[in-house]
């Protein structure tokens, strides 16, 4: 039987890993939302050009262009 874990499981947003809090490696907040890193290499990517990596929402266009 898996045991049932209570932590948040967070998504890179770069390479799409699943991750939880303490098994991330770096955090940064950027548009005032908190996103986790599995990698130094992912973050490095993600601040070199956060658009990138953030989804748009199809209904209202919000996100990158």
């Amino acid at each position: 039987m898996k045991r049932q874990s209570k932590e948040t499981v967070h998504k890179d947003p770069v390479c799409g890993m699943e991750l939880s809090h303490s098994s991330a490696v770096d955090l940064m907040e950027y548009d005032h939302k908190t996103y986790y890193f599995c990698s130094t290499d992912c973050k490095k990517a993600f601040e070199a050009d956060p658009e990138k990596f953030i989804p748009r929402h199809r209904q209202h266009g919000i996100g990158p262009k």
